[in-house]
């Protein structure tokens, strides 16, 4: 009987370091609400280069990004 009830404790014991399970992904082939959207390797959507948006609030508004040649521009004036 103690042999059991030692055994019992000792598997209490060990089981509290087994890792916990994996939770189940779901497949990403099942999911269209993704459209042309590309997906990082997070999961998540993409959100560089958004549409320029204007709102009352500042902190709302999203300015239209410089082009990828105006961008070397202003770093060129800004090293000399």
């Amino acid at each position: 009987m103690k042999f059991l009830v030692l055994l019992s404790v000792f598997m209490a014991m060990v089981s509290a370091f087994v890792p916990a399970s994996q939770p189940l992904q779901r497949s990403k082939a099942l999911r269209s609400d993704q459209g042309n959207k590309h997906v990082g390797t997070g999961g998540m959507n993409d959100t560089r280069d958004p549409d320029p948006v204007d709102d009352e609030d500042p902190r709302k508004s999203i300015s239209a990004a410089p082009t990828f040649e105006e961008y070397l521009k202003l770093k060129q004036q800004e090293n000399q």
